[in-house]
């Protein structure tokens, strides 16, 4: 995910207040206030409100300003949303994760004030990978799920949902020839052949005026599976495949979790064989490109001299274009690791600096929950003086004494409480940040060596912001690794981008 720390943010405002908490005295204007001020310490744009004051929980994601809101941040109108809850968004877990997921897709932040979680910070920004995290295993346990059943049902013969493959239909549960299929999946083996080629088979089908189940021309793609499938030689695969998470590209299962199933064949097996081998052969002369490699600290890593280092094809070592000062991977990948089990062993300046933010954070607490209990006794002084005069044991001018002096008090508390309480917010979502980052650094330690590069590398770019590579040492930035002459100026701004 990229870092909008430095960028000129725009954000989105959601508010939707309960009838019961509008009752309580949340209305949606203070909530909206709040965002504002929050937006405001951060020096971001509010460009949209999206109100949904009184709105059923049940029916928030097919509401017009929630469609709204999506289309907003996909385009990139706003790159972040601040919102009172989490439950004032999503209204289970399930629709969190999708949402969160929604978000990190398209580079957006989720802020929200009462979990204190802002995923344009560090701690952020790992609430995002813990919340993928979290998706990725309750999609793999869904999976597990189905698999298991489609296991059972397979060993059984039975459907499993698809369609029945091409020359074949499904009959009393079983697979049998179509009558009008099953002589084109024949024919393609016989064009095979004799002309050995798949392009000659696809233009011979189509030119004589065949077509696939959907009514389409027949592709080299397409005749390729048809004649790979074994069931035309009287044997059926269930159980075979999956789809891979992440990537929802199919592959093929280990042969011991297959299940074959012996159904009437439209070619004889030696027929499809040789066919087979033809392909594997054509197969086998084609080269197939190497995966592309992950470098875990690619965009990260300067060099001394200012420019960045990069990785040459097959080569060990990080490199400078201009100077050619290098690195190995490996003893890069060592020190940053060696940093990280540093940091969580050295917490006497991150416990200085949690103290003094925890200290401030709460004196503020303290003033705003005071403004809270001064506005809600003026409210209820207000409505007395307006009972008695209604019922008329205060005149006019009696009542005006009283209640003008209340109300523009109210007005005062009301305009500066908002700006009180995201100062608060601020504060212990950049305590929070750091905290995390810390309590995070000795598991991200314990684990780094068994992380895929993917991992690695969505780590760096989370707490990273610069490593500079020197001929004689190396300096690591993290965006949450205050200095002790910064600790006590830098309550508001947390751990930013740019650290003086």
């Amino acid at each position: 995910m990229k870092d909008n720390s430095t960028l000129k943010k725009s954000v989105g405002i959601w508010i939707r207040v309960s009838t019961e908490d509008q009752a309580k005295g949340e209305s949606p204007e203070h909530h909206e206030a709040r965002a504002r001020e929050y937006a405001k310490f951060n020096g971001w744009t509010v460009k949209e409100v999206y109100d949904l004051a009184g709105v059923s929980g049940k029916t928030v994601m097919e509401h017009p300003q929630a469609k709204r809101m999506f289309a907003d941040v996909k385009r990139g109108h706003i790159t972040g949303l601040v919102f009172s809850k989490l439950a004032r968004v999503a209204r289970n877990t399930r629709e969190l994760l999708d949402i969160a997921d929604y978000f990190r897709q398209h580079s957006a932040d989720m802020i929200s004030l009462q979990e204190k979680i802002d995923t344009s910070t560090p701690a952020g920004r790992l609430f995002y990978t813990m919340i993928a995290a979290m998706a990725q295993w309750e999609r793999e346990e869904t999976v597990d799920r189905v698999k298991a059943s489609i296991a059972v049902r397979a060993k059984l013969g039975s459907p499993l949902g698809g369609p029945a493959p091409f020359g074949y239909q499904w009959k009393d549960k079983k697979l049998v020839p179509h009558p009008k299929e099953a002589p084109v999946r024949k024919l393609m083996y016989e064009l095979f052949l004799k002309h050995r080629r798949k392009k000659a088979v696809v233009r011979l089908l189509n030119g004589a005026g065949h077509r696939t189940r959907k009514g389409v021309p027949f592709t080299s793609k397409t005749v390729t599976r048809l004649l790979q499938d074994p069931t035309a030689k009287g044997v059926h695969r269930a159980n075979y495949t999956t789809r891979n998470g992440q990537s929802k590209q199919w592959s093929v299962k280990p042969e011991s979790e297959w299940c074959l199933h012996e159904v009437e064949g439209l070619v004889s097996a030696d027929v499809w064989e040789e066919c087979n081998r033809i392909i594997g052969e054509s197969h086998s002369k084609q080269r197939r490109p190497a995966k592309k490699a992950v470098h875990v600290f690619a965009g990260v890593a300067h060099c001394e001299c200012g420019d960045k280092m990069y990785v040459p094809s097959n080569s060990p070592k990080y490199v400078c274009r201009a100077c050619r000062n290098k690195i190995a991977i490996a003893d890069l990948d060592a020190i940053f690791c060696g940093e990280i089990k540093a940091y969580s062993v050295s917490p006497q300046a991150i416990a200085s600096y949690l103290k003094n933010s925890n200290d401030t954070a709460a004196e503020k607490e303290r003033l705003a929950a005071m403004q809270r209990e001064e506005l809600e006794r003026i409210r209820k002084e207000m409505q007395r003086t307006f009972d008695l005069y209604q019922q008329e044991k205060l005149d006019a001018e009696g009542f005006d004494k009283f209640y003008a002096p209340l109300n523009e008090r109210k007005k005062q508390i009301e305009s500066t409480l908002p700006s009180l309480e995201a100062e608060v917010d601020i504060l212990k979502v950049n305590t929070l940040s750091t905290e995390e980052i810390a309590s995070q650094a000795g598991s991200l330690y314990d684990h780094w060596q068994a992380m895929q590069p993917e991992e690695k590398r969505e780590i760096v770019e989370s707490i990273a912001e610069k490593i500079v590579v020197g001929k004689d040492e190396i300096h690591i930035s993290f965006y949450y690794a205050p200095t002790s002459k910064d600790m006590a100026n830098r309550w508001r701004k947390g751990w930013d981008s740019n650290p003086r």
